[in-house]
């Protein structure tokens, strides 16, 4: 989806397909969740950053693959945004657990979930059936889902872990701003669309 898209009904649908390599690749992202706690949480750091890292490159892979091949479904639009947020969430709360990150950082990022599911709830109440994702929100995840990792290294010793530090924040830092840019742009979005509606 790109940033000029619109909040829509039912027209235009993504088809019903439940079997497809996006799906699939989704899936597998969720499934990586609980993994992924059980090895942040046992201080498994290696396994941790290799599921991190196979959940942002799947990210990358299901919504190129569905796009290029007319594989977008339902499905995808639903198991999508669910895996990047149960991986943000866990992650944040690990990473915040872990002294990685700061927890105002959390509450940060946790203020703009709250805020989007004000701004879905009322899409949802005049009718419409969600909020497709633009090219801002995705660049954010992108940029979290990075930014996860590269922390987590720079836990580590050495030359690598002095590279990491100031990727992983940058990466952080850029999908902060920009996940709360998308949030505001889809509220901005909302309310044009209300005043539309109201206008006619």
């Amino acid at each position: 989806m790109t940033a000029g898209e619109s909040v829509r009904g039912t027209e235009g649908a993504p088809v019903d397909r439940v079997v497809t390599v996006p799906n699939a690749l989704s899936a597998l992202r969720l499934l990586g969740v609980p993994a992924f706690i059980w090895a942040i949480a046992t201080k498994h750091d290696a396994i941790a950053l290799v599921i991190l890292m196979a959940s942002g490159i799947t990210d990358y892979l299901d919504g190129k693959i569905a796009r290029r091949y007319g594989l977008v479904s339902r499905v995808g639009q639903l198991l999508d945004p669910i895996a990047d947020r149960l991986y943000i969430v866990t992650t944040l709360v690990g990473l915040a657990w872990r002294d990685i990150i700061p927890w105002w950082l959390v509450g940060v990022l946790f203020a703009r979930e709250a805020f989007m599911a004000v701004v879905v709830l009322v899409a949802k109440r005049h009718g419409w059936t969600g909020l497709p994702v633009h090219f801002i929100g995705k660049a954010a995840t992108f940029n979290l889902l990075y930014a996860f990792p590269a922390l987590l290294m720079a836990e580590g010793d050495g030359w690598l872990a002095t590279i990491a530090r100031p990727i992983g924040w940058g990466f952080a830092w850029w999908g902060t701003v920009l996940y709360w840019v998308a949030g505001i742009l889809y509220a901005v979005q909302l309310r044009g669309l209300l005043a539309h509606r109201r206008g006619r």
